[in-house]
């Protein structure tokens, strides 16, 4: 466990997530991101055509977004936290985490810098209107229902909340530093 002190408790809202980046340290987590998107454009030239340029990419049929620089140093990706409300809608010392990204279109992100809402509980991603149930990740509505956002483990601690998760080492907060943009629109969902 890193044991790093990602933010102090009293700095998450019932209302929208936290953005913060962190770092794979296994090689094996799935990716997010532009990354997500490269994999995804490969996945699919590679069923289609077989047109891989690596005889042993061998998961590159199972769907699953994983970019060919996952071993590097810099993988690095977003994750989000968000606190979770009381049954009456109070703040409550619960706190999840998952790694920012839609189980729609892996490469969009939930929250794109300035927090992914949450509507009666659930995380909305803007872009085709899925919703995630806030207390475990799972998918209810949408194109994806039924899947479950990728969770990152963490702790609440002396006030603060912090990583807990073996395979991840904290980076930083805010986005990843990109020259891309995300071009997705919002225009399906009205919030």
């Amino acid at each position: 466990m890193d044991g790093t002190r990602i933010v102090d408790l009293a700095d998450l809202s019932t209302d929208d997530t936290f953005l913060f980046r962190v770092h794979s340290t296994d090689g094996e987590a799935v990716a997010s991101g532009d990354a997500a998107l490269r994999s995804d454009e490969n996945t699919a030239t590679n069923v289609d055509g077989g047109t891989a340029d690596d005889a042993d990419d061998a998961d590159a049929s199972d769907g699953i977004a994983m970019p060919d620089d996952m071993q590097g140093d810099d993988d690095v990706r977003e994750a989000i936290l968000l606190r979770l409300a009381t049954e009456n809608g109070d703040p409550a010392d619960d706190v999840v985490c998952w790694l920012n990204y839609c189980q729609h279109m892996t490469h969009i992100k939930l929250d794109k810098g300035s927090g992914a809402p949450v509507r009666d509980g659930e995380v909305v991603c803007v872009n085709h209107g899925a919703l995630f149930a806030a207390d475990s990740g799972e998918c209810t509505y949408g194109p994806c229902e039924g899947a479950f956002l990728n969770e990152v483990d963490v702790r609440v601690a002396d006030e603060g909340v912090f990583l807990a998760d073996d395979e991840y080492e904290f980076v930083g907060e805010g986005p990843v530093e990109s020259d891309d943009h995300d071009l997705s629109s919002s225009s399906n969902v009205i919030l």
